[in-house]
């Protein structure tokens, strides 16, 4: 099993912050780096008000010089809001720049704000993501000029420069719920982001229906193709646990608050009482021994790239995790569990 961060910084104060919510979060990287951990994801907001990361590219290229091998992923680059010739040239210098480190995560969005922020209708969005991966596909393929002329976006006799360093592209990452949407991510060449907010038992079969689907149209896979995100928080004693469980609710009622139009449902039915809260086998939250047991039930329905949404992140709860719950996972093979 692997396990990997998933968010991202946050200006302190807001739009109007210093750079100390960065740079904290610069040295969390660093150090998940050093305890071993596999993979960093940023996500990409806009017009939030509270200093969410908007720049995942630009944030990347800089902890591809802190870092060395730790990979860096998007989770994800929202392709609706950009000129994808020039994502396609930045992401290119990313990879270039980490020795191929990249994990390119792609998306429609669904923050109906954003879009409106943006003056890009929402119900364009699915055609625009569309046609914003057809370019970076050419971009990335294509080892002489080309052009293009799309309903949004037209090049004539362009070069895309750099090249990345992964070849023919950094891996697409794509995140999905429904089982149809699965399907269509592991027909159409992407590993899969799994959200935080699902059971284990419905993680366990989106995870099935996937690999399910990459066999029967003939694609290799790979547990590594499927990153899970989790909330983590690690308690010491149960005194602690009602605050957990509080923060908890705090994060995912922020989540819902944000979350609206197509694309955000599953964000709409959270349920916001405390038995739920208790109930809930979605986080990894509790003592270590109660995150070890998640977490093997996890890998057995064959779940092996665990991603961290954590509040706080805690450089303190990282160095907990790797000395008291890495190591009951140390020395796995990283073949498919049998389920």
């Amino acid at each position: 099993m692997k396990f990997g961060l998933f968010g991202g910084a946050r200006a302190r104060g807001g739009p109007a912050g210093d750079s100390e919510g960065y740079h904290d979060f610069i040295n969390y990287v660093v150090e998940a780096e050093r305890l071993g951990f596999s993979s960093v994801f940023l996500v990409e907001h806009h017009f939030t008000g509270f200093g969410q990361v908007s720049a995942s590219l630009n944030l990347l290229s800089y902890l591809a010089a802190r870092t060395s091998r730790i990979r860096l992923g998007t989770a994800v680059v929202v392709l609706p809001w950009h000129n994808p010739i020039l994502i396609a040239e930045q992401a290119a210098t990313l990879d270039l720049l980490s020795n191929g480190r990249l994990d390119f995560g792609v998306g429609k969005g669904y923050r109906a704000y954003e879009f409106s922020g943006f003056c890009v209708p929402q119900d364009e969005a699915t055609e625009r993501f569309e046609e914003a991966m057809a370019v970076l596909r050419l971009a990335w393929s294509s080892d002489k000029r080309f052009s293009f002329k799309g309903k949004w976006w037209s090049y004539d006799n362009v070069v895309v420069e750099p090249s990345p360093s992964q070849r023919p592209h950094p891996p697409f990452w794509l995140g999905a719920g429904s089982a149809e949407s699965i399907r269509r991510a592991a027909r159409d060449g992407y590993n899969l982001l799994l959200d935080q907010i699902a059971p284990i038992d419905l993680i366990i079969e989106r995870v099935k229906i996937f690999r399910e689907e990459c066999g029967a149209v003939g694609r290799t896979y790979d547990p590594m193709m499927v990153g899970v995100t989790r909330g983590l928080q690690i308690i010491r004693k149960e005194s602690e646990r009602k605050q957990a469980i509080r923060t908890r609710r705090e994060v995912l009622k922020n989540i819902g608050d944000l979350a609206r139009g197509p694309g955000a449902e599953r964000y709409h039915h959270i349920k916001d009482d405390a038995d739920a809260f208790q109930l809930d086998d979605a986080p990894l939250l509790g003592t270590p021994e109660e995150i070890i047991a998640r977490l093997k039930k996890l890998e057995a329905g064959g779940v092996e790239n665990v991603l961290f949404a954590a509040p706080g992140a805690s450089v303190a709860h990282l160095r907990t995790f790797a000395e008291e719950v890495m190591p009951a996972f140390a020395g796995n093979p990283m073949g498919l569990a049998q389920v």
